[in-house]
């Protein structure tokens, strides 16, 4: 886990980590949420509806904005204020994603930053982006 202060940050500072989802994480996200279409639990339906299986939940594809924010980018510090999100294609079991994030503001006054996410999948398909703001707290 990185321990980035605010005063170590700088526009342009970039993190990365990639992660493969799994059934099992799909699975948690279903009785977590309790979200039961058919998109991300049917493989027929999903099928039907012209994927090659079920589709991943957008907003598990999206909760991995919190990893980059409490883990990487700033990490420990980090207090997520915000997140914009919009899932440019459909993810499945199995791929692998790179999650990326790239210091595009800082606030100093306020002690906050705005990072530019991108998600790509194993092909290098942007999968998802957005941004998340972010206050630094200072102990």
């Amino acid at each position: 886990m990185n321990e980035y202060r605010f005063e170590d940050i700088y526009i342009g500072m970039e993190e990365a980590f990639s992660v493969t989802i799994t059934e099992e994480m799909m699975s948690h996200f279903t009785e977590i949420t309790g979200d039961i279409n058919p998109l991300h639990n049917d493989e027929d339906f999903a099928k039907a509806m012209h994927h090659p299986s079920r589709v991943v939940y957008g907003m598990l594809t999206a909760s991995f904005i919190s990893t980059l924010g409490g883990v990487y980018l700033p990490g420990k510090y980090c207090l997520i204020q915000g997140v914009e999100v919009k899932f440019a294609k459909p993810v499945y079991i199995g791929d692998v994603l790179l999650v990326s994030g790239k210091v595009t503001e800082l606030h100093e006054s306020v002690g906050q930053l705005t990072i530019k996410v991108t998600i790509k999948n194993q092909d290098g398909t942007t999968v998802c982006k957005g941004k998340l703001k972010a206050g630094v707290m200072t102990e």
